[in-house]
């Protein structure tokens, strides 16, 4: 058994439970609250231990500990915060991550069962209480002063084997959650791996999952498939430092507000922010002296932009933290209307659209889909770039043939400049390849429908068949090499329009005509003669 006297609440239970015992319903949102505990406690060390089987979920440091006094006074008074006596930092010098003190509510309601012990040292015994959820329930429906609702002493027993080498600090057991552990082990590491990065990267802060040390390595995935990076007000973070260097494009944003920073970045394809195939996805979250505050704060920003579902990243305002409360009761979001909250998505959002644009643009410019319903540039040249930019990447990939590692990279850095160097006249040639092809075979079917016969271009026609057997006989080619024989398929548009509309009717020189007279040369031909 654990020493020490039996503990209560320093709160009427009733208001403990209009403060939101029911509000917390996330196990990330756990995980994070305790070890927001354990980097406020000044903790080296965090270990959580979780047993899907049996839905049990344990989380042990090497903080600071508690005795009797501050477990009661302090722990298990609802609202406590070291900020109320003007600190902001532990005495290791970290800045605190809890404000309120309200927060634990959210360890203290999501299992029926949590017991909590610490020390100070390892020459104390520990101190603590068990919360029976079920019996503060009933505590709370029969309307008892907290003096009458003491908590349970613990037992060691329960959990002797994590008490090994604890010399000080705080261990929180959970049993029987309430919503159950669905989060698997990997998922797991890479939420807390990407919600307390500014943790990792401090040598005096360690976070453990069943033993195995959490590092930034979690997030290789999403670096490695992470185009596009802008950066807000010249932020610095140990993540992009680390893993984003090598992006394709990246760019800061300047805001007039600069208590404001962060970082936006795209991933190749939208299903890359989701994390084995989890329900939730990473997105663009807003944080607090390094606390998540709310998720996917674009939400607040409409937008049906394709652009949008390839985005993730972090937006940072800790003046946040101040003297009002903007905070929801569950801690998980802002109150609603919160004007500097408004304020700050005004901010955001101003610069939202040109992202937006960027991405459109750096993904043309990286031979990638980009937005189709942006009129950034028309539909046909959007269309043609797509064709031109599929066909070349084949002819960038036969290089790979080469036995010579440097001979290939030589070869590759050639043809793609080759290509490149194509691009502007492909994206006019192409569409007017297309055009012409369509108006030419629409030529050849109104000819076809009116039973025009082709003997006025007999000549031409037997031409191009002599040419092409010719040219067969060299190539030594057996093989058709148009999709018809049909005479039609050897007269190219000058000679199609003749046959449909003599030159002498038509007011057009009897010259090979350009794509624009084409153009509307067919339009008169199909609009006065309608199939």
């Amino acid at each position: 058994m654990v020493k020490g006297e039996p503990f209560t609440f320093e709160i009427s239970l009733s208001i403990l439970n209009h403060l939101g015992r029911n509000l917390y319903r996330s196990f990330v949102t756990v995980l994070g609250e305790a070890i927001s505990n354990s980097w406020d406690a000044d903790a080296k060390n965090v270990w959580i231990y979780i047993d899907r089987e049996k839905n049990i979920l344990l989380v042990k440091d090497d903080g600071e500990g508690m005795n009797g006094a501050d477990f009661q006074n302090k722990f298990l008074k609802i609202g406590y915060s070291k900020r109320k006596e003007d600190i902001t930092e532990s005495p290791n010098g970290r800045p605190y991550i809890g404000r309120k003190g309200i927060g634990k509510l959210a360890l203290l309601s999501c299992a029926k069962k949590i017991t909590v012990i610490s020390r100070k040292d390892e020459k104390e015994e520990y101190t603590g209480g068990v919360i029976n959820n079920v019996d503060l329930d009933d505590a709370i429906k029969e309307d008892l002063v907290p003096s009458d609702y003491e908590l349970d002493m613990p037992d060691k027993g329960d959990f002797e084997e994590y008490l090994q080498d604890h010399k000080k600090g705080t261990l929180v057991y959970f049993e029987d959650l309430h919503e159950g552990i669905k989060n698997r082990e990997d998922y797991l590491k890479k939420i807390i791996a990407l919600y307390f990065r500014f943790s990792l990267i401090d040598k005096e802060f360690n976070i453990y999952l069943n033993n195995e040390l959490i590092t930034l390595k979690e997030l290789e995935d999403f670096s490695e498939k992470t185009e596009f990076l802008w950066t807000i007000n010249d932020f610095e973070d140990p993540y992009i430092n680390q893993f984003l260097t090598d992006v394709q494009e990246r760019k800061d944003l300047s805001l007039d507000d600069k208590e404001i920073s962060g970082f936006i970045a795209s991933v190749e394809k939208p299903r890359y922010l989701k994390i084995n195939g989890a329900d939730e996805k990473i997105s663009i979250d807003l944080f607090v002296n390094g606390r998540l505050r709310e998720k996917d704060i674009i939400k607040h920003i409409p937008t049906d932009r394709l652009a949008a579902d390839y985005l993730y990243g972090q937006i940072h305002v800790n003046s946040f933290d101040g003297e009002n409360d903007r905070f929801t009761s569950s801690r998980e979001g802002i109150v609603a209307g919160d004007p500097r909250f408004k304020e700050v998505l005004d901010e955001i959002k101003s610069k939202f659209n040109s992202i937006l644009e960027d991405w459109d643009k750096w993904r043309g410019d990286h031979k990638k889909e980009g937005d189709a319903e942006n009129d950034r540039i028309s539909r046909k040249e959007r269309t043609s770039k797509g064709l031109f930019d599929a066909v070349s990447e084949e002819y960038e990939e036969e290089t790979s043939n080469e036995s010579d590692s440097e001979t290939i990279l030589e070869n590759k850095e050639k043809v793609k400049g080759w290509v490149n160097d194509l691009e502007e006249d492909a994206k006019f040639n192409l569409t007017s390849y297309a055009e012409s092809f369509i108006s030419e075979n629409l030529v050849r079917k109104y000819i076809t429908e009116n039973s025009i016969s082709p003997s006025g271009e007999q000549q031409e026609i037997d031409r191009w068949r002599k040419v092409e057997i010719k040219a067969k006989r060299v190539a030594n080619l057996s093989i058709d090499i148009r999709q018809s024989n049909d005479d039609l398929f050897y007269l190219d548009m000058e000679h199609l329009v003749k046959l449909a509309e003599p030159p002498a009717s038509d007011g057009y020189p009897d010259t090979l005509l350009t794509d624009e007279k084409n153009l509307l040369q067919l339009e008169m031909l199909l609009c006065t003669h309608p199939y």
